[in-house]
């Protein structure tokens, strides 16, 4: 039997979206004119193409192709949705006019059940006081001191790797996946709360590691059926929001509930032990991974001492715990392996940056500075963050009625010219990072193509001039600022608060693994799935993962130094 609560949430669904589709399919809407895909789904509309783990990339790189940086969509039971990947659309939605452009409430409640009352889970002044109090934190002052945190974990894997393939005749298949996730939790657990996941030496990471690699794939499941989530009771605590949730007989919601549940768990557990830390004094602090100067222990430090009107009270300090778990291990670990993935597919790419590492390396871990300087290994980054964005869409949502300009006019259906768009209130938009990122008319006929070298002189004018919103920006060639920017972190009040973070984490790990090792693809299939954040898996395996062949690197100078 239902809990009364899921019985009342169920009908509230029913009622809300027929009375919503209603509404869609008798009244027009100047959308009505935008040239757009047709939909073959009344029920899900264009939504299931656009969020479809294995299709969904087809959809996506069809919508780039073949529309001019708008398309009209249709969403379930008939809604209307935009895409955009115009430049100015797209400053005006995510910048400009964000105000009114919102995250929809489905993904802040969706937010709240996954994490909590956090940066992610707020909207409007709460959101701005959350974010007042975490960008200090994300201070260059306090990345630098990030560094030598991610070297030392990074310098664990490496030693975890050596002890597998030291003694080999040849290369050793190995899921690097696995592995990039384990560090990539190590280290947002020592930098960013002080805390020790996984020593990295154990054949299998424990059961919260593999809870929170489960996410993406658990969210697959359930990305059609996020759009609900403002359906579900109000009333009560998040605890009990993620219970209800739970009981609603689907397997993807069912395993994201119990996923919640351990993540909400841990953070409390590891705000506990931080927190008596902070009062016992320095000298128990100085006693703790990352000796204070991890991100948590300088955040409820400034929380601490912050006026009435600024702190954040504990469940929304907590609720950044689990936010930042999530977000710092899963992009950062997918990223990781997709940048190995790459290299492995261009072997004169991967030991080029194996030359610049080696080189700048030779006295010993790079630090902050050293890392920045690395032109190449940027290039590598950057391109692979260009052309593989972790996530290929955000959401959001109109608040008022408002008007989108466009960088270049488009054609109606209707053969009437459109220079902008009138966008009524509750119009659901997406924002395709993934089209922006390959937007020929941006970034060339090339656009598609890996190639690192395109950051290393100058860019097309086309991307100067665009006004493409993200803090991905002002890289350096020849010492002056291209000024072109990425939207893979977006941009505005609600661009990705650590982009840095994940950025140094990234250099830090492959400085090390390039310097050591060998990378080439497997012979077996690998297919990377669209979801929330992109993940592989082998074949149609709903398993994720990414075999690779890893090899000791053996220059000649140190085969010549043996005799």
């Amino acid at each position: 039997m239902l809990h009364p609560l899921l019985s009342a949430s169920v009908l509230l669904v029913v009622v809300g979206l027929l009375w919503k589709s209603f509404k869609q399919l008798v009244v027009r809407s100047p959308l009505d004119n935008l040239p757009g895909p047709p939909s073959n789904s009344f029920a899900y509309g264009n939504l299931r193409q656009l969020v479809s783990p294995a299709y969904g990339w087809g959809f996506v790189e069809h919508l780039t192709e073949s529309y001019p940086g708008i398309a009209r969509l249709r969403g379930p039971l008939g809604h209307r949705l935009l895409y955009i990947f115009d430049p100015l659309a797209m400053h005006h939605v995510v910048v400009k006019d964000a105000h009114i452009f919102e995250t929809p409430s489905w993904a802040i409640k969706f937010n709240r059940i996954r994490f909590g009352p956090g940066i992610a889970a707020s909207m409007g002044g709460n959101h701005r006081r959350q974010r007042k109090m975490l960008n200090p934190v994300f201070s260059i002052a306090h990345m630098r001191d990030m560094v030598p945190i991610f070297n030392e974990v990074g310098h664990k894997l490496v030693k975890a790797l050596e002890d597998r393939v030291s003694g080999q005749t040849g290369p050793v298949e190995m899921d690097m996946l696995a592995w990039m996730g384990r560090t990539a939790l190590e280290l947002v657990g020592q930098a960013g709360l002080g805390y020790s996941f996984d020593p990295l030496v154990a054949d299998t990471p424990d059961d919260f590691a593999m809870a929170i690699k489960a996410i993406p794939a658990t969210l697959s499941k359930v990305n059609h059926l996020r759009r609900l989530m403002p359906y579900l009771p109000e009333a009560g605590r998040d605890a009990t929001r993620r219970k209800i949730m739970g009981m609603i007989p689907q397997s993807g919601l069912q395993e994201l509930s119990r996923i919640s549940g351990i993540l909400n768990r841990r953070s409390v557990e590891i705000y506990e032990d931080k927190k008596r830390a902070l009062k016992q004094g320095d000298e128990a602090v100085m006693r703790q991974i990352g000796e204070g100067k991890d991100i948590m222990s300088i955040l409820m430090r400034a929380n601490m001492l912050a006026s009435d009107m600024d702190r954040l009270p504990e469940d929304e300090v907590i609720a950044q715990m689990s936010t930042l778990i999530f977000a710092g291990m899963d992009t950062t670990s997918n990223a990781l392996s997709r940048t190995l993935c790459l290299l492995a597919i261009h072997p004169d790419a991967q030991e080029k940056l194996r030359k610049e590492v080696l080189e700048a390396s030779k006295n010993g871990d790079l630090g902050y500075d050293g890392l920045e300087s690395l032109r190449y290994l940027d290039a590598v980054c950057r391109e692979t963050m260009r052309i593989h964005p972790p996530v290929a869409n955000i959401f959001r949502e109109t608040k008022q009625d408002a008007v989108l300009p466009l960088s270049q006019p488009i054609g109606g259906v209707d053969g009437t010219t459109i220079r902008e768009i009138p966008v009524p209130k509750g119009t659901s938009i997406a924002v395709g990072i993934f089209s922006s990122n390959r937007n020929k008319a941006l970034w060339g006929e090339d656009a598609a193509e890996w190639k690192p070298e395109r950051w290393l002189s100058a860019l097309p004018n086309s991307i100067a001039g665009a006004k493409i919103p993200g803090v991905y920006s002002n890289f350096h060639v020849r010492g002056k600022a291209t000024g072109a920017k990425l939207v893979t972190f977006s941009g505005g009040g609600r661009s990705c608060i650590g982009f840095k973070f994940s950025q140094l984490e990234m250099k830090v790990v492959l400085c090390l693994l390039i310097s050591k090792f060998t990378f080439e693809l497997s012979e077996k299939p690998i297919v990377w799935n669209l979801s929330n954040i992109s993940f592989p898996t082998v074949g149609n395996s709903p398993k994720s993962a990414l075999p690779m062949k890893v090899g000791l690197y053996r220059s000649s100078t140190s085969v010549l130094d043996g005799f």
